[in-house]
């Protein structure tokens, strides 16, 4: 529990030096080098891109229908909170591209096994639906983290595979 209050301070000290950027408005200058951390606020509904402990990008985000609460069973509707792994893409996904993340790890196992539910899966970050061609509004995901096309195609270029997540309430 202490070790996950010092990443967040740590990771909340890092960002509040960079107020008032905006969608994809890089913070510092991005080194050659890629990502190598994803921090996802859901409280706040904004994904960060780090390297090197600084936040190189934001962006604007939204979440599962529930947004309170960690996922715990398939079909709640709530966006998992903890510490996962980018480890595949989808580029024909429904949702323009996607890509996923590692969940359910030991711990969500763990927990959803305390609770006798599937903890369920095929949590991604993802675009815009490509079903319907429209942008949607507030937090309307099952649980996927959701954000514009263009921060997708962003995301896709920018973040290598396996690259760490932490998702944060």
């Amino acid at each position: 529990m202490q070790i996950r209050k010092t990443l967040i301070a740590c990771c909340l000290a890092a960002f509040l030096f960079a107020p008032g950027a905006t969608l994809a408005e890089p913070l510092v200058e991005p080194a050659a080098a890629s990502p190598d951390l994803v921090v996802v606020l859901k409280a706040d509904r904004v994904l960060y891109l780090y390297r090197d402990g600084i936040p190189i990008r934001e962006y604007p985000i939204q979440v599962g229908k529930v947004p309170q609460g960690t996922k715990i069973r398939e079909g709640d509707q709530r966006t998992p909170e903890g510490s996962y792994i980018l480890d595949w893409r989808n580029p024909e996904s429904q949702f323009y591209k996607s890509i996923h993340i590692s969940y359910p790890n030991a711990r969500d196992l763990r927990r959803s096994a305390r609770k006798n539910a599937d903890p369920g899966s095929l949590i991604m970050i993802h675009g815009q639906p490509s079903y319907d061609f429209k942008t949607r509004y507030g937090d309307w995901t099952d649980g996927c983290i959701a954000i514009s096309n263009q921060a997708m195609d962003e995301l896709w270029e920018l973040v290598p595979q396996d690259t760490p997540i932490h998702i944060y309430p």
